[in-house]
């Protein structure tokens, strides 16, 4: 698959520089295939692991059958947003990715991606392990292989270097 290029490239941040707000952001907004041809589309929390993202969710859903019928996913961070009323625009840095996700099946792989999340949100580890031991049956966690990713800037921010 060729993915398309930025139009506004004077905008484009590197990858390292779209990793890291992969890295540090707390959210995000997961698109998957939908019923009948719609996209569907689903807040997350996620934490970026080695290039790959990691999820979680109930062992059954909207999000879980889609993923089943197709594997291909779009992502997009907002990590920074700033309302400028009086210019009529916002001042942004964002990342969208796309790939291709795997629901987790062996436990070993749910309690490393859980354990991951857990300890991105929190800093109580063992209250995080407490919490996935608790939960491990009701548990599943996603893992999305990276294919394309691109970052992207308000061009007020744009270093002009």
């Amino acid at each position: 698959m060729t993915f398309r290029t930025m139009r506004r490239h004077r905008q484009q941040l590197s990858e390292p520089e779209s990793i890291e707000l992969l890295k540090n952001g707390t959210s995000a907004v997961l698109g998957v295939n939908g019923d009948d041809g719609y996209p569907y589309t689903v807040p997350i929390n996620y934490v970026w692991h080695e290039g790959k993202i990691y999820l979680h969710c109930a062992k059954s859903g909207y999000k879980l059958d889609a993923l089943r019928r197709s594997d291909k996913v779009s992502m997009t961070v907002i990590a920074q947003e700033q309302i400028v009323p009086q210019k009529l625009t916002t001042y942004y840095r964002s990342v969208i990715l796309f790939g291709r996700a795997r629901i987790l099946t062996d436990a070993q792989e749910i309690i490393e991606a859980a354990q991951l999340l857990g300890r991105k949100y929190s800093t109580d580890a063992p209250a995080v392990d407490q919490e996935i031991r608790k939960d491990i049956d009701r548990l599943c966690c996603i893992e999305i292989t990276i294919e394309h990713l691109s970052g992207k800037t308000a061009i007020e921010w744009v270093d002009p270097k």
